[in-house]
């Protein structure tokens, strides 16, 4: 039996999100050939940008909850993209590659463990197609304050 991407979603209690509307002026997504571009997502808490700092008001713990979050929506948009291409997340080959902007202080220097926020529910939604590439760089801020956002690229069969 082969993996199927919606059945670990629901064992996880996952609900993909539709996409959000574009705050600014890009698309959400693009397709050229077999791989999909997400644009950046923005961490969400309850509707509204999750906002923090690291190193300054948040914790690396909340920020990889919230990158987290942040993957449930990639998630989402990528089944848009995957729909909109003709077929659905199990298309998905491969998670190509992940960056993430970690809204931090000068000194913080645990980007990548809230990156893994996101990395880690990639890998336990697509199995070993969920293993990608990464980057995760902290700066010094994000649109609307938010703590995390993250962008990604994924090939399609």
């Amino acid at each position: 039996m082969s993996h199927n991407v919606y059945t670990q979603l629901q064992t996880l209690g996952i609900t993909l999100p539709p996409v959000a509307v574009p705050a600014a002026a890009y698309v959400p997504f693009m397709q050229t050939g077999k791989l999909v571009f997400l644009s950046g997502h923005i961490a969400k808490k309850d509707g509204q940008p999750w906002v923090g700092q690291l190193g300054r008001n948040m914790a690396t713990a909340e920020a990889k909850a919230a990158a987290h979050a942040v993957a449930v929506d990639l998630m989402g948009t990528l089944h848009a993209a995957c729909v909109a291409a003709g077929t659905d997340l199990n298309g998905v080959k491969r998670i190509v590659k992940v960056l993430s902007l970690v809204n931090s202080s000068a000194d913080y220097t645990e980007q990548h463990l809230v990156t893994n926020g996101c990395s880690e529910l990639l890998g336990q939604v697509f199995g070993p197609a969920g293993a990608h590439a990464r980057s995760a760089f902290g700066v010094a801020q994000l649109p609307l304050g938010a703590c995390v956002e993250i962008e990604l690229i994924a090939e399609l069969a």
